[in-house]
């Protein structure tokens, strides 16, 4: 009968430890993944340093050595001894030198050691040879300065080598415009460019004298004072073009009125109509018209088309009349207006070039926006003060600068934007809760 073995153990038989799937310990997220980071790790650092170490061959981790080392023989004694302990301990050396044998001054000191100080009485010999070639014309550290040939800003960019497909169009850059290699154009009228920085004259100060300061006050009295006539002049223009209009629109409402009613009062006659049911007496009946009345009738209407266009060009010729009386008038005040300012520009004379004055532009306008005005730096006399604690400040420099480049012709007048144009955005309730279904 044949002898059945069992395990060498001499353990029973053991199934597969496989703990339960039914609680959170057994989730995905509780899994232990400690094992499979580090070996990853370990991969990632083998890739690093060369390769993974499994799969590479035996000759590139190990070498063959089949010949000998010669030079360990002539390292070593050919009789190799063990030497005593002692020995080794007395043969190692230290690496803090010893203390030298030789003799040293009796001189104690408190351990710190004396500053060098460096001699100025003197020239070292560097300094004296570069002072000889100096001497001689020979300058080392010379810069010469040569005027650029070729706009530095303006250099073409470097064209990549990137091959492009040729079913692509080639990408198209930002060309330059001409006019930034132009010169500005001024706005004064002479054509010439005015200075940056204006230098001010004695009226401009805060402790004036009193002749330019007068001067000064006088002539910014004549210009507010022609300003504000020339604002009266052009309300009274208004005014006056006002009445003229709506008193030819009357008179032409009238004609027309009148065209119309003995128009009406016509066609009533020749219609066969007339006004007598009021006393009693029967109505005419109408009748057929004859081709001489109608004859009339036309003739009739003719005269009045004729009429009532002799009085529109009446009423025209009425307002045309007024309204080259109004020119005229208007030219006599800006001729004496003009003479005006050319009288008082003569008496207070020109001002010098580079100063500040009142300059003709020959355009208020360089691109949508006006030249805004020039502020008024002007104290008036109840607010001259004798202390510079009392002072306050005119004018303001960044306006004046702005100004300047304006009128210089460097940049174009440009609005102010308070607040930034936001996006529109609609605001929409979402749909998604009709999705839902039981």
């Amino acid at each position: 009968m044949p002898v059945i073995q069992g395990p060498t153990s001499g353990d029973a038989p053991q199934t597969f430890n496989q703990p339960s799937r039914k609680g959170k310990k057994a989730w995905r997220k509780n899994v232990d993944v400690t094992e499979v980071q580090q070996g990853l790790q370990d991969l990632n650092e083998e890739i690093i340093q060369g390769g993974v170490i499994r799969e590479k061959d035996s000759k590139d981790l190990f070498t063959l050595d089949t010949t000998r080392d010669t030079t360990i023989s002539k390292r070593l004694p050919k009789h190799l001894k063990k030497g005593l302990k002692a020995d080794e301990i007395i043969a190692a050396r230290s690496a803090v030198p010893a203390v030298s044998l030789r003799k040293r001054p009796s001189k104690t000191t408190d351990g710190i050691l004396p500053v060098k100080r460096q001699r100025t009485d003197w020239v070292s010999q560097k300094e004296l040879s570069r002072l000889k070639r100096v001497a001689d014309g020979q300058h080392d550290n010379t810069v010469e300065v040569r005027d650029a040939t070729y706009d530095l800003w303006d250099a073409e960019p470097k064209k990549s080598e990137v091959q492009i497909d040729e079913f692509f169009p080639e990408p198209v850059h930002a060309k330059t415009p001409k006019s930034m290699k132009q010169a500005p154009l001024s706005l004064l009228a002479n054509g010439k460019t005015e200075a940056a920085v204006q230098r001010p004259t004695g009226g401009y100060s805060y402790n004036p004298a009193f002749s330019d300061y007068e001067k000064r006050l006088a002539a910014e009295s004549a210009k507010a004072i022609e300003a504000e006539e020339k604002r009266l002049a052009d309300l009274e223009a208004a005014r006056v073009r006002a009445e003229a209009a709506a008193r030819s629109a009357a008179e032409a409402e009238a004609a027309e009125a009148r065209a119309n009613m003995s128009e009406w009062e016509e066609d009533s006659e020749w219609e066969g109509f007339q006004s007598g049911a009021e006393d009693g007496r029967p109505t005419k009946l109408p009748q057929r018209k004859t081709p001489q009345q109608r004859n009339r009738m036309k003739r009739r209407k003719e005269e009045e088309r004729l009429q009532k266009h002799k009085a529109a060009m009446k009423a025209r010729r009425v307002q045309e009349q007024k309204i080259a009386e109004l020119a005229q008038e208007v030219s006599e005040k800006e001729q004496l207006r003009a003479l005006m300012r050319q009288q008082r520009a003569l008496a207070a004379g020109s001002d010098s070039e580079g100063e500040i004055g009142e300059q003709k532009l020959r355009r208020k306008q360089l691109g949508k926006y006006k030249l805004p005005e020039k502020d008024l730096e002007l104290v008036l006399p109840d607010e001259l003060q004798d202390s510079l604690r009392l002072l306050k400040p005119e004018g303001n420099m960044m306006r004046d600068r702005y100004r300047s480049m304006l009128v210089r012709g460097k940049v174009e007048a440009r609005r102010h934007l308070p607040f930034k144009k936001q996006a529109k955005r609609k605001v929409t309730e979402k749909w998604t809760h009709k999705d839902f279904v039981i």
